[in-house]
């Protein structure tokens, strides 16, 4: 039987925000190693080398963009490790993303220390933590625009092509044109569009979706 200690690793391409966070859980469980790391490669190899953690911190937002397939593989190679996010992002959708990659919890930056051990002693004994919906405050800063499918807004693949060129101004007429659709076609499927979203006009939909990247298919719409 293995004596090696468990271990917590932190990810975050900020090494004075996880040297922050390795000395604050060292304090919770002073029985457990930190390991720092400081991208998705640096982790999986730690892993490799080191065995799967007990519990990995990872920043969702990466130098090389969202941590959500390195989550995914965390998950798959090392099932018995809490797997938990943290991110200073308002935006409700992460958290979303995050437990469908395959996270056991979300933690906010700004969230308070005691908050944050809270989280940490539930994940370590098999729970998990996440932000019940409504928590998170509207129209904070979003730095970095984060992926969206139409499949993900509800929309069929032909409406998310439709919201694509709504998003860059482009009037019922042009996008029919651009499309080879009759106008009218096309104002059902914008009217759709906006009944989906809760949105009460294009403005109200460009608003909504500040800070979402919308990502088409590269096949031919349905």
């Amino acid at each position: 039987m293995s004596s090696t200690p468990p271990y917590a690793i932190i990810l975050d391409d900020h090494p004075l925000v996880a040297r922050g966070v390795a000395e604050f859980l060292r304090s919770l469980r002073p029985d457990m190693e930190m390991r720092l790391a400081t991208d998705a490669a640096d982790c999986l190899q730690q892993v490799a080398t080191h065995g799967a953690p007990a519990l990995a911190l990872i920043d969702f937002w990466l130098a090389e963009g969202a941590a959500l397939g390195l989550i995914a593989q965390l998950r798959a190679s090392c099932p018995g490790t809490a797997i938990a996010v943290m991110s200073g992002d308002d935006d409700p959708l992460l958290s979303e993303r995050a437990r469908a990659s395959g996270a056991h919890g979300f933690l906010h930056k700004q969230d308070s220390p005691n908050t944050f051990a809270q989280a940490v002693h539930a994940l370590l004994g098999g729970l998990t933590w996440f932000v019940p919906a409504g928590r998170v405050q509207p129209g904070g800063l979003r730095s970095r625009e984060l992926p969206v499918t139409p499949a993900e807004l509800g929309l069929s693949t032909r409406q998310g092509e439709i919201l694509a060129l709504v998003l860059l101004g482009q009037p019922n007429k042009r996008i029919a044109l651009d499309l080879t659709l009759s106008e009218s076609t096309v104002k059902e499927h914008v009217t759709a569009i906006l009944q989906r979203l809760g949105a009460r006009n294009r403005i109200e939909a460009i608003t909504q979706l500040r800070g979402r990247r919308l990502v088409l298919a590269t096949g031919p719409a349905g």
